[in-house]
Formats: C-alpha cells, sequence, structure tokens
C-alpha cells in the first residue's frame, strides 16, 4: 500500500476519533489515554484502523 498523505491521515483520524467519542469500540488497547484522537493514531500506527482510502484519478 501507498503512503498516506498528511492529507488522508487527517481525514482518517479525524473520522475514527468521531466513531470513538460516539461510542465505537476501539480495536486497540487504550488504557493509558482516554482521548479519542490518541486512540485512532494508535490504531492507525499498529495497522488495525477500520477505514480505507479510495483514490480516484
Amino acid at each position: 500500500m501507498e503512503e498516506l498523505t498528511r492529507f488522508e491521515k487527517a481525514r482518517l483520524l479525524g473520522a475514527r476519533a468521531i466513531q470513538i467519542s460516539m461510542g465505537a469500540e476501539p480495536k486497540v488497547e487504550h488504557n493509558e489515554t482516554s482521548d479519542p484522537i490518541d486512540i485512532a493514531y494508535k490504531e492507525l500506527k499498529e495497522g488495525v484502523l477500520p477505514l480505507d482510502i479510495i483514490r480516484s484519478e
């Protein structure tokens, strides 16, 4: 998979953070923080973020 642009990362993290703040179950252990953005970032780093990017050309 190609590297994500900073805009794609921001969009993914924002969308996932909203889902987590609305009650979605995190896909990673998050004992040290309850901040949805930090949890979403950890999901992205671990490769378990349940969102996809579809690029149009």
